[in-house]
């Protein structure tokens, strides 16, 4: 039955809060904050879940609200707002046709949309919500699909030694922003998910994104046993067997819900490798569709597929043992017509090792057409953690591109920020990507951007006063403690944020290297520095929570603590606060493992600065007009250089970040400090928006695989056949390719190369010959097609290619190069075999 989960009736006058309630997209805004703190002030504040509110409202409470008009009136602007919004012609709109792109399907294991729906654990999983709320404002046609979480992630306390302690509340769907999805005979929309020995029926929900929908399973059906029940209790489970499990809900499930939907989608995004089963679940449908073979099928498929990459260490991918796949695997190998040594193969490195683990990542390359990581760094980094896939290949031909993370900017801007921006550009200045909104912020006067620096950092001090009171007070702190945490910070010092996950590659105690130095710097009478604190480590890392502790009892010092606060449960409540109101966000991981890291890049549109290393989005942000570098550039792992950086923080802190801010003139403004945030708030805040990040997307990504998987899908996949028929006929004529003699000639300033190719059983029809020469002594790297000449006589498909260069360049550093070639083949992603002449 349905009933216990729809909409409560609101009285007449207050139907509209359920509408807007139901809408992530609306209450991941500043723009609805009042309406809610109108309604419920604390209940609004500890969970930021208008749908609970109103679900939990007494009847007189919601009397009452119908007579209060300045509610009514939030609630009529909040409504004909998201209706404005809704009804507008969308930047997707302007450029595209409504037929160039069917709805993406987003898949991903966590989506951070608002603290109200928890089924999150942080960066990724904010992220993928970004990803949904920007596809609503630019109309891009994109559906998710992620998994309804009974716990979700942990919430973190803090007892009185500083130590955390995890909580797994409850995440009872019926206060949560999502309803049931009805199949046609009107009742609620279950899958079948077949394992071994039993079939799990996955429920299906659905979440609300302004345009865009998110559908969520879980196994919590009292038809299943009690251990199914429980494959979607929580977020990344430790159990390899319950990991799998859950991983094979999202793909094989998920792809199920989108076909029950009706919908069919020409791109899938893979939102990291958890989703890597999807490539196997839509190679079979279309297999199932066409009757084409599993391996045609992949074929023709994977070309809709773009799989994002975050890991910056190849230990961080997903493995799972070829044992735990040979149970779960045998009756899908059996049913597409091929072995799980088959299946196993697409996730191996090496598929001649029968002991080699699955790797969820391999097989998400392995099954797409387009792969990227997430920043510059990241996607140089990626090429070399996925070059061993590619033996012969130069590192930077690994085929793996990179787009830049972004954040979802009217999520993280305070009430003041929208204010400043919608003077200075108009309401809708974040929702188009062919406006500049940034270059009308250089017209503001110095005092309007400081009084609003003031504001927004004076609503982040009475936040944290609030929440520490609450904190301590849930700790068992004595009485005195709590009652001087109403007078915690001070809303005119410097104040710095550090905020993140608790994990050793991200250095959280690198601020506490020497803790009296710090000390010393927060408490200076006439320059005071404050600083503020939160995050959470994984319940089962230890060094993690010893971090964690570690920091939460410098905080406690009496000497510090009106000057440098831990706040517990890091979420996206707290974080907004923090971006809002920081002058200066920290970062401190260790290059290059913060693949790109996006909190940073939330300080942006509310005109706080950022110090950090030089890694992830930083290191092709940074420039010393707009913020502050650690490090080098260079990779370093060992303790000598954490000290070394450590000390060049508490440099930069004392001898620059504090003397700028507090360098003021006869009137009273810190006139560098205001140059600075000016410089940043119009350089970085629309580079650094999703709505940048999603248009690569859609004009980089999205359309190209579209058209590629149109042309393959056609004809019942004819396309793919004929490519899998194409790479058959490769391997087995590759053996017969070889190189004959080089003559290298030299005239006019030009250099010529002749060489002698025999291909043999493969064909010069199917075979690229190119000149190459990596990128050495000063020299980029070169990659010149070489064109076919005269057949050598007596030899079978035997030629001379020949390539002119300019003769500037030293000749040894050119070698011709043999590799595999079909008009419509992605290579070497698809087709990894090349050959050199030594």
């Amino acid at each position: 039955m349905m009933t216990p989960f729809l909409n409560r009736p609101m009285p007449a006058g207050l139907e509209g809060l359920m509408e807007l309630a139901m809408d992530l997209r609306w209450i991941g805004s500043q723009k609805s904050d009042a309406l809610w703190e109108h309604l419920d002030p604390e209940a609004w504040e500890r969970t930021g879940n208008p749908y609970m509110i109103l679900q939990n409202a007494s009847e007189p409470c919601l009397a009452k609200a119908v007579e209060n008009e300045t509610l009514l009136g939030a609630m009529r602007d909040a409504l004909r707002s998201r209706q404005e919004d809704l009804a507008r012609e969308t930047w997707y709109q302007r450029r595209h046709a409504p037929g160039a792109l069917r709805p993406v399907v987003y898949f991903s294991m966590e989506f951070g949309l608002s603290e109200a729906l928890p089924i999150y654990s942080g960066g990724l999983g904010i992220l993928a919500g970004d990803h949904l709320k920007t596809a609503s404002d630019m109309g891009v046609p994109l559906v998710g699909v992620g998994l309804l979480y009974q716990q979700g992630y942990f919430h973190q306390l803090i007892d009185a030694d500083g130590r955390q302690i995890e909580a797994l509340p409850y995440n009872d769907p019926v206060s949560l922003p999502v309803l049931p999805v009805h199949d046609p005979d009107g009742g609620w929309l279950r899958v079948p998910l077949s394992l071994p020995g039993r079939t799990v029926m996955l429920r299906v929900w659905e979440a609300v994104v302004g345009r865009v929908r998110l559908y969520l399973l879980d196994s919590n059906d009292p038809l299943n046993g009690p251990w199914d029940r429980a494959i979607t209790a929580n977020l990344y489970p430790s159990e390899p067997e319950k990991r799998f499990i859950q991983e094979t809900v999202l793909g094989f499930g998920g792809w199920r819900v989108i076909e029950e939907l009706g919908i069919e989608p020409e791109v899938c995004h893979l939102n990291e490798g958890h989703a890597a089963f999807v490539v196997l679940a839509r190679a079979r449908a279309f297999q199932q569709r066409t009757g084409r073979t599993f391996a045609e099928a992949l074929r023709a498929t994977r070309a809709g597929n773009v799989f994002t990459t975050h890991t910056p260490v190849a230990a961080g991918f997903d493995r799972f043992h070829p044992s735990l796949v040979q149970r779960y695997a045998a009756h899908f190998a059996a049913t597409v017509g091929v072995s799980v040594d088959d299946i196993l193969a697409l996730g191996r490195a090496d598929d001649g090792n029968p002991d080699e683990m699955l790797n969820m990542a391999y097989l998400a390359l392995r099954g797409s057409g387009t792969v990227n990581g997430v920043s510059q760094l990241h996607g140089e980094v990626s090429r070399r953690i996925f070059s061993p896939l590619f033996p012969g290949w130069p590192v930077h031909e690994t085929p793996v591109g990179h787009v830049t993370n972004g954040v979802h900017v009217p999520s993280w801007d305070s009430q003041q920020t929208t204010s400043l921006w919608t003077r200075a550009c108009g309401t809708a200045h974040w929702l188009d990507r062919d406006e500049q909104p940034e270059l009308t912020i250089e017209a503001l006067p110095d005092a309007t951007l400081w009084d609003f620096r003031c504001a927004n950092r004076l609503e982040l001090v009475r936040y944290v006063r609030r929440r520490l009171q609450r904190q301590l007070r849930e700790s068992g702190a004595p009485d005195e403690v709590v009652a001087a945490a109403r007078q915690a910070l001070d809303p005119n010092a410097l104040t710095l944020g550090f905020a993140r996950r608790f994990a050793t590659y991200k250095r959280p105690a690198l601020l506490l290297t020497d803790p009296e130095r710090l000390a010393r710097l927060v408490t200076n009478a006439e320059r005071p520095v404050q600083l503020i604190v939160a995050g959470k480590a994984h319940p089962n890392d230890g060094e993690g929570k010893r971090l964690v502790q570690q920091m939460a009892r410098f905080a406690a010092r009496p000497d510090v603590r009106d000057r440098v606060v831990f706040l517990a449960d890091y979420d996206i409540g707290l974080t907004r606060q923090l971006v809002a109101g920081v002058d200066v966000w920290i970062n401190t991981p260790r290059r290059p493992w913060e693949a790109c890291g996006t909190s940073g890049m939330k300080v942006l549109v509310n005109g706080g600065l950022n110090l950090s290393e030089l890694d992830g989005w930083w290191a092709e942000a940074y420039d010393p007009d707009l913020g502050w570098a650690l490090g080098d550039g260079e990779e370093h792992d060992d303790p000598a250089w954490d000290r070394l950086t450590a000390e060049r923080l508490y440099e930069v802190l004392e001898n620059a970040v504090v003397p700028e801010f507090y360098d003021r003139d006869a009137d009273g403004f810190p006139r560098r400090w205001i140059e600075r945030v000016r410089l940043s708030m119009c350089a970085l805040t629309a580079r650094f928006s999703s709505h940048r990040m999603l248009a690569e997307y859609v004009e980089n990504a999205y359309l190209p695989a579209a058209e590629r998987y149109r042309r393959r899908a056609a004809d019942l996949g004819a396309l793919g056949a004929e490519l899998e028929e194409w790479a058959a006929a490769v391997r087995d004529a590759w053996k017969g390719v070889r190189f004959g003699d080089l003559r290298v000639s030299e005239a006019d300033g030009k250099r010529r190369y002749d060489v002698q190719v025999y291909l043999g059983d493969l064909g010069a029809a199917r075979a690229a010959v190119e000149l190459y020469a990596d990128a050495v002594d000063g020299w980029p790297s070169e990659c010149v097609a070489m064109e076919r000449g005269a057949a050598i006589p007596g030899a079978i498909e035997g030629f001379v290619y020949t390539a002119e260069v300019p003769a500037e360049r030293p000749a040894g550093h050119y070698t011709p190069r043999v590799r595999p070639y079909h008009p419509e083949a992605i290579c070497p992603l698809e087709e990894r075999r090349i050959l050199w002449r030594s």
